[in-house]
Order: structure tokens, then sequence, then C-alpha cells
């Protein structure tokens, strides 16, 4: 097997590219023959990144880059990601699909026959956890007293199945 030609580097030492510098060349090659390049990131971290990942535009950081935006990704209406696998996210979202989802499938009990859901907690599930507190286990959201009235608060309380079953509005 012939050896592979390297084409001389160009010198991308003290060229910035988004927020890594490129510090030295560290004297190794990728499998293709590509240069190497330590690099500084803004974040104080440092990395080795190869020419054409730099040069392209596909490293762009130590990786603290990608970390921010998970995190960002993660954060929803003030809550982060455990918070949105907590009961009273799911209740808060499962709430606003029945009452603002065509598709959902019981939206002829909910939505289809004009229940709504407040402006308040439509804002942010921070408004709701605010207004209706922990989600005792054992319990799920029921509108109450007013079971034909809207989610709002005054109207919703977290209840049994028990209590549930005796709370039934008209279908």
């Amino acid at each position: 097997m012939a050896a592979r030609k390297t084409s001389p580097a160009v010198n991308l030492v003290g060229r910035k590219f988004a927020r890594l510098t490129v510090d030295a060349d560290t004297g190794g090659r990728d499998e293709s023959g590509r240069v190497i390049w330590r690099c500084s990131c803004e974040c104080g971290n440092k990395r080795n990144a190869v020419s054409r990942d730099l040069t392209s535009g596909r490293t762009t950081s130590c990786g603290c880059k990608k970390s921010e935006h998970a995190k960002s990704a993660a954060t929803k209406h003030g809550a982060a990601s455990h918070q949105q696998r907590a009961p009273e996210y799911r209740s808060w979202t499962s709430m606003l699909t029945r009452c603002t989802n065509p598709s959902y499938h019981a939206w002829d009990r909910y939505g289809g026959r004009g229940i709504k859901v407040c402006d308040r907690w439509v804002g942010g599930f921070e408004n709701f956890l605010a207004d209706m507190g922990p989600r005792p286990e054992g319990t799920t959201l029921d509108r109450y007293p007013n079971p034909d009235g809207n989610y709002e608060p005054g109207n919703c309380r977290w209840a049994t199945r028990t209590e549930q079953r005796n709370n039934r509005g008209t279908k």
C-alpha cells in the first residue's frame, strides 16, 4: 500500500476559531494526515483539534459550548430537566395538551367542550407550581369544586382517584 501524501500544513498558530485560539502544532497527525493543533478555549480549558475541523467550523469550543447548549435546552419555563420529569410538570403539560390540542385522544372531553387553562398557568410552569404546590403521591390534577369549570386557581386540587371519581362533571 502506498504511503499517503500529506500537504504542508498552513500555520494556524495564533488564529482564533470561534471560542478556540490555536496555541501550537502538537506534532501529531490524525488518520488522514491532518495536523492536530493544541488550542485554548475562552473558558480556560485546553483541547486538541484537527485543522479541517477548526477551519470548517465543526469544532468551535472545548465542549463547553455544547454543555451550555444542552443545559439551556434542558431548561424550560424556569425548571431544570429533572423538574420536567417531576409529576407536577407532567400534570401541567398534560393539562395544556388536553385543552389546547385537538389531536389529543380525549379532546372532546376537555378543550373540545370549552374547558380552558387560565392565562397565568399557560404563561408558565412556575406559576402553576406556585399556585398548586407539590403534588402529593397518589394524586392527580382535578377540577374542583366545579368539574365543568376551567383549570385555574380556586378550581383545581391534587386529588386521589376516589376523590376524582366522586367529582365527575358532565361528559
